[in-house]
């Protein structure tokens, strides 16, 4: 008999949502039904494919979606080009050169522009993307609200005021997802987002050889994984610093294993183990690896959530003609 994990492999969630208000803004399913009713069409294909050629683009434009939301909102900034003098978010560490999924865009965007020129803006092309690479590794399908405009400015430095790094405590992360909106059980749901993707060994090596600035390992990680680890990632392992998979039970596929590693203390990241680790937090993890199904509704529901920080709809900011320039 199929457990609710396995049996959810299969299944497609479907979140319909017609209206999404933040502030006085809204976004509405459906937006580009009449001018340009190809829209969401032509970034899936564009998702698809990459996808099909390397799952990891699909985990790229996840987190993209995430980063720009997390930095003056969900406004496409993340996708804007340094100009001479001025750095942009993709400069930033947390972005360079870690990010991929920019040429998705950047395809989609240009058959948009072939259609229906200066309608669909990037800020909404990354929704849609982030959205179409959940379905493709996870199955998990959502409609999204649209009607974002894109942002005019982009800054090298507000990355690190704004997404939180990868040593976040689990107190530390609730509040840097409260100040964009997002609930302490939002904050874990989208954590899950960590059950795709890779990371380098230089973000978690401390846990493996320096723990609190001792010559220890950290002693929530479970030691047959910090062995496994410590192959791949030698101590002081130099300027190659090797990627793992944040999960490694379906590295390649969006679904609650995140938090079965997290209960058997396979949490990669400091940021993942501390989900388990604190009392305000550990039973939301426990349900999320109890039932795969209510995980994948409330992580829908949470990424359509996500999608409206702080948007700019109406006549605010403008529809670019390219993603990584403004016009």
């Amino acid at each position: 008999m199929k457990t609710m994990e396995t049996s959810f492999s299969f299944r497609v969630i479907f979140l319909l949502i017609p209206m999404l208000n933040s502030g006085s803004a809204t976004l509405q399913v459906g937006f580009y039904r009449y001018t340009c009713p190809s829209a969401e069409s032509i970034v899936r294909k564009a998702v698809d494919k990459a996808v099909a050629r390397n799952p990891g683009i699909g985990a790229g434009l996840i987190r993209m979606h995430f980063h720009d939301c997390f930095v003056r909102g969900c406004d496409a900034s993340i996708l804007l080009d340094s100009t001479p003098g001025n750095p942009s978010e993709k400069e930033h560490p947390a972005n360079n050169p870690s990010l991929q999924g920019f040429e998705v865009v950047d395809e989609a965007k240009a058959e948009l522009e072939y259609l229906c020129p200066q309608t669909v803006s990037c800020a909404d092309i990354l929704a849609f993307a982030a959205r179409d690479s959940t379905y493709k590794l996870g199955s998990i399908n959502y409609a999204v609200p649209a009607g974002r405009r894109d942002g005019l400015v982009s800054l090298r430095d507000e990355p690190s005021q704004n997404l939180p790094p990868f040593f976040f405590n689990a107190q530390q992360l609730e509040a840097n997802f409260a100040r964009k909106g997002l609930s302490l059980d939002e904050m874990v749901t989208l954590s899950g987002a960590h059950s795709i993707g890779v990371s380098h060994c230089s973000s978690f090596s401390n846990r493996l050889y320096s723990f609190n600035n001792t010559h220890k390992q950290d002693p929530s990680m479970d030691p047959k994984f910090a062995h496994g680890l410590k192959a791949r990632c030698p101590n002081n392992g130099g300027a190659s610093d090797p990627t793992v998979p944040l999960d490694i039970v379906t590295p390649n596929r969006i679904d609650n294993k995140y938090y079965t590693n997290l209960k058997n203390h396979r949490g990669l990241l400091t940021s993942d183990q501390t989900l388990f680790e604190s009392s305000s937090t550990a039973n939301i993890v426990r349900k999320n690896a109890h039932n795969g199904g209510a995980w994948a509704n409330k992580f829908a529901a949470a990424m359509v959530k996500m999608g409206s920080i702080e948007i700019l709809t109406g006549s605010q900011g403008e529809i670019r003609r390219s993603c990584r320039v403004v016009n």
